[in-house]
């Protein structure tokens, strides 16, 4: 195995864990920033009033954005089974 094989694997699983990642973090970095205006604007900091929100979010982007992620996961998967055998040689 050559290193740029190793190098192009390496990138590419990175590539594809920063696209399944970058739905859910987008979404709580957006609530989070909406929760904590309204926060602030009403002076009420209770931890229940950022949690739970943000949870309620990331389940429906979860629910929304899941059948996507699996088929980047299960593709990637797919193709780095069938790299097999030319990786070992």
């Amino acid at each position: 195995m050559t290193p740029e094989t190793v190098m192009d694997l390496a990138h590419r699983a990175l590539f594809v864990t920063s696209l399944i990642a970058a739905p859910l973090l987008l979404v709580a970095l957006v609530a989070g920033l909406v929760i904590g205006m309204l926060q602030a604007a009403t002076q009420i900091h209770e931890a229940t009033l950022s949690f739970i929100p943000k949870l309620l979010c990331l389940v429906l982007t979860l629910v929304v954005a899941g059948p996507w992620m699996i088929r980047v996961l299960v593709s990637f998967t797919r193709g780095l089974f069938a790299g097999i055998p030319a990786m070992v040689g």
